[in-house]
C-alpha cells in the first residue's frame, strides 16, 4: 500500500504550556495531584515547584502524528493513518508551566508492504533539554 511518506520526512509543533493548560488538562483527565495543581506543595518536593502532567507532554506528541498523517495523504497515502501507540514513552525532563516546548516527528522506518511506519518522536524546551521520547507506530487501512 502506497504511505506517501519517505524515511526521514519530519514535521514539527511548538507550544508554550500555561496554567491555563494545566488546569484544562486536570479537568479532563481528573488527574488533580499536587505537583501539578499545588505551587505550596510542589515548593516542598525535589523539583522546587509545579510540573506539566506527563500525559500533556505526551500529548503533544499526537498532534505531530496528525501532522504526519495530513503530510502522507497530500503525498498520496492510500487508505487512512491510524495510529498503534507509543512505545518506550521516556520523560527525561520535568516541564514547568511557561516553558516553551517542541514536539517533532521524523518517519522512521516504512513499511509499505505491512502498510506500517515506526518513527520516533521527541520533545524537547526551549533550551534543547529533551523532555520526552517515544516511538510512534502508525498503520494504514483501506477506506
Amino acid at each position: 500500500m502506497r504511505l506517501g511518506l519517505s524515511a526521514g520526512d519530519s514535521v514539527s509543533f511548538s507550544k508554550t504550556i500555561t496554567e491555563t493548560d494545566l488546569v484544562l488538562f486536570a479537568g479532563i483527565t481528573g488527574d488533580f495531584d499536587p505537583i501539578h495543581m499545588d505551587e505550596a506543595y510542589a515548593r516542598t518536593t525535589p523539583l522546587g515547584r509545579r510540573i506539566a502532567h506527563g500525559a500533556l507532554v505526551l500529548g503533544l506528541c499526537s498532534t505531530v502524528a496528525a501532522m504526519i498523517a495530513r503530510r502522507a495523504r497530500e503525498g498520496g497515502a492510500e487508505g487512512v493513518a491510524l495510529s498503534l501507540g507509543y512505545d518506550r514513552v521516556r520523560f527525561t525532563a520535568p516541564v514547568y508551566p511557561g516553558e516553551t516546548l517542541t514536539a517533532t516527528y521524523t518517519v522512521g522506518t516504512v513499511d509499505e508492504a505491512a502498510a506500517r511506519t515506526v518513527s520516533p518522536v521527541e520533545v524537547r524546551k526551549e533550551d534543547g533539554t529533551l523532555a520526552l521520547a517515544a516511538t510512534h507506530v502508525m498503520t494504514w487501512v483501506r477506506g
